[in-house]
């Protein structure tokens, strides 16, 4: 009898657990600090959905492929995936958590593929200073005028920071050694990850102040600050598919219903002068993918939220990697392969 009057409980309780670790932010975004940005981006998913390569793969330069032999870590192969916290100074319009330096600092859990003993010995020998803290080692490296603090949380975690002040890394430490929990994360994140997508790889949250001329163009759209939250869905069933479409989804929560209407009109008129453009212009050889994007767009306002819908297909990143280089740097190797001709006596 109290086997039977037990299991409905353990089972609701189960059950009431998968739904909230559903809901959750991922863990290396749990980990994050306070902050007034966060980025999210699921490595894994991009390789998959481009037969195991990244769609925007980095330049190698020299002093890259140097911490790829002295790590064995290379983030095109290795990386699976990382969240940003983003620090805006104090100074900025609103404040910020950045206290008082002079540009955005950033924090960031990596999650990968580590080769432990390359990458301490190489941690080891470019560090300034080394602190244990929580049993953790916490290695400090002066990059560009400022220190960046990193620590390797697990085997398969490595977690970073360049703001000033070192406790926020060693909050970092500690939330990496609680019980991992649903309800953990920066309340702005907590806030509002309940509006990003199902199986998202990649989102975005941000409060924007367009007053502000480090956010550029944010102020063509948005009339005061807002908060703003992108993210891409994406069907896993599609995968390892390399044909498939991003559904892209972007909401401004604004200060009040006038502002989300005014935001949703200034789309609107953005809107309007694109088509209007493109069909006094003719677009017959419009490339598929792009038409299919802009074509997608939709705008829509509920409250105080003015919300954009828009079709991205997979194919648009593609194509911006295999384009061919132009210039002189592409028409090098043509000349060199070209016959010399022999001088004449």
């Amino acid at each position: 009898m109290r086997i039977r009057r037990t299991l409905p409980i353990v089972l609701a309780v189960v059950t009431v657990a998968v739904q909230l670790r559903k809901s959750a932010p991922p863990e290396p975004a749990r980990l994050l600090p306070g902050a007034d940005a966060f980025l999210y981006a699921n490595l894994g998913w991009a390789r998959k959905a481009n037969g195991g390569k990244l769609f925007l793969p980095v330049p190698h330069d020299a002093e890259y492929d140097r911490f790829i032999q002295q790590t064995g870590f290379d983030y095109e192969r290795d990386l699976d995936s990382v969240a940003f916290a983003v620090h805006y100074p104090a100074k900025w319009p609103g404040g910020g958590t950045g206290a008082a330096a002079p540009e955005p600092r950033f924090s960031e859990v990596l999650i990968g593929r580590f080769d432990a003993g390359r990458c301490l010995s190489y941690l080891k020998q470019t560090s300034r200073s080394v602190e244990n803290y929580n049993s953790v080692d916490i290695y400090t490296i002066p990059l560009t005028g400022r220190n960046v603090r990193i620590a390797i949380l697990g085997i398969d975690m490595v977690a970073a920071s360049n703001h000033d002040d070192p406790a926020v890394i060693r909050g970092m430490v500690d939330r990496s050694r609680r019980l991992a929990s649903p309800f953990g994360g920066p309340s702005f994140l907590r806030r509002y990850y309940r509006r990003v997508q199902l199986a998202s790889p990649v989102w975005l949250m941000a409060r924007v102040d367009p007053s502000n001329p480090e956010f550029g163009g944010w102020g063509d759209f948005l009339p005061h600050p807002a908060d703003v939250v992108i993210s891409a869905s994406y069907n896993p069933l599609l995968l390892p598919l390399r044909s498939g479409v991003l559904h892209l989804r972007a909401e401004a929560w604004a200060l009040n219903d006038d502002d989300a209407k005014a935001i949703v009109d200034k789309l609107n008129v953005f809107l309007t002068m694109f088509h209007s453009a493109e069909a006094s212009v003719g677009s017959p050889g419009t490339d598929a993918d792009v038409k299919t994007l802009f074509d997608s767009l939709r705008i829509r306002q509920e409250d105080n939220r003015a919300t954009l819908y828009a079709t991205l297909p997979t194919g648009v990143f593609r194509k911006l990697i295999e384009a061919p280089e132009e210039g002189p740097a592409a028409a090098a190797p043509e000349k060199q392969n070209q016959p010399v001709k022999a001088k004449s006596r």
